[in-house]
């Protein structure tokens, strides 16, 4: 029996609470209504789309318009979340017809030369042409017989607050930082709220969320958002500390704020899942091997609009390569592209000679910020290199002074 057709639809906002019962049975959370009384306002009607069975919604997936940052500059990108499809509804092309739609939009608006994704399955999204574009560093350490360098007179001042109360000063400082940290998005105020809800259903038994700050020379110049557990064992207290974010630019502000969270009193433990593959902590502590590091995929990237795309960001060294480049849903992308570039700008237009290096586009999408190389990538058989000795010119091209990192989950 072949099933017919369903209707694709934007949302209306009297459809907004359904969606977040939908997305609760999906992801096995259930419905918290304060929880999405923030998420709701995220949603651009326009941009959430929808797939009912009748009158039962079974399918949604949306965009959300923000500016990320990659090697060199900021562009915007398209954010996409809340992929779904009911339990009833799999294996009917649903998701695949979804994905198509969101990425055509995107191409024929032309706004967004790329799109990124958190995947709550990392096999689901590179036959879409995502690529794995920034790694994240998890820490689940034991903090007992941890050491930080000792305090320097150029260290500053620490302060405690509640992360609500001191919510332009972190915005301030997030601003400054985000420039130069590839795979950061922009955080206006609808994002701030969503970043900062606190919802006691969401802590999992553990405090409200509480910031440091630590206060430089020129005021405010870093914090991290934290929460502690209380917890004790035969032989007494074995606390837990979640960081969320450590944001700052100073070396000073960075080891100060690390000192403070790993030597709470009462706490033992420490869980922090965003961090980069760059984390100074790792350099740091007197033994790595107790903070527990371990790689997980973080921000996943698709290109949407390769010339545009390619030509946006900096490379780290002088590039000139024709590229012959693969992509399925978008043929648009495919084809042979010459990319020219380096540290202050970069052009990318048809290509008319022969091409040199060979991929697909998730692979773009893995190296556009900075976080694979293109040696691993032709190790792996994924880049073929046309033109012997090109990939040792390349390849350095590519990489940023900087790792990228997922900070938030979208």
């Amino acid at each position: 029996m072949t099933n017919p057709p369903l209707p694709f639809t934007a949302a209306r906002e009297e459809e907004f609470d359904e969606l977040g019962e939908l997305l609760g049975t999906l992801f096995h959370g259930g419905f918290d209504a304060e929880s999405w009384a923030v998420e709701k306002t995220l949603l651009e009607p326009e941009r959430t789309l929808l797939v009912r069975d009748g009158s039962a919604l079974v399918a949604s997936a949306t965009t959300f318009t923000r500016e990320l940052t990659v090697p060199g500059a900021r562009l915007p990108a398209a954010h996409v979340s809340m992929v779904g499809v009911a339990p009833t509804h799999r294996r009917r092309g649903l998701l695949t017809e979804m994905m198509r739609r969101q990425l055509r939009e995107a191409r024929d608006a032309g706004r967004e030369p790329v799109a990124v994704l958190w995947a709550s399955e990392g096999r689901i999204y590179p036959r879409y042409g995502y690529g794995l574009a920034a790694q994240r560093l998890v820490i689940d350490g034991e903090t007992v017989e941890l050491r930080l360098p000792g305090p320097t007179s150029a260290e500053g001042r620490l302060r405690l607050a509640r992360a609500v109360d001191c919510r332009a000063e972190l915005a301030r400082v997030y601003d400054a930082v985000r420039p130069d940290r590839p795979g950061w998005s922009s955080r206006g105020e609808v994002w701030w709220n969503y970043v900062l809800a606190d919802p006691p259903a969401q802590r999992g038994g553990a405090t409200e969320r509480r910031a440091v700050l630590h206060e430089g020379p020129d005021g405010v110049d870093g914090y991290a958002l934290f929460r502690t557990k209380s917890e004790w064992d035969a032989t007494g207290p074995n606390g837990l500390t979640t960081v969320d974010e450590v944001v700052t630019g100073s070396p000073a502000a960075y080891l100060a704020m690390w000192r403070l969270l790993l030597s709470l009193d009462l706490t033992r433990r420490l869980t922090y899942r965003t961090g980069a593959l760059d984390e100074p902590l790792l350099r740091l502590v007197n033994e790595p091997r107790r903070l527990g590091a371990r790689l997980v995929d973080g921000l996943w990237l698709r290109v949407v609009d390769l010339p545009a795309a390619l030509a946006a960001r900096r490379y780290a060294t002088p590039v000139d390569v024709v590229l012959e480049v693969a992509d399925e849903l978008l043929p648009e992308n495919a084809g042979r592209w010459r990319l020219t570039g380096g540290p202050d700008g970069a052009t990318c237009v048809p290509g008319d000679g022969p091409a040199e290096l060979a991929c697909d586009i998730r692979c773009l999408g893995e190296l556009y910020l900075g976080g694979a190389t293109v040696g691993a990538l032709a190790a792996a058989g994924r880049v073929r290199e046309l033109r012997p000795g090109v990939l040792a010119t390349v390849g350095p091209a590519f990489g940023w002074h900087r790792a990228p990192a997922g900070m938030e989950v979208f």
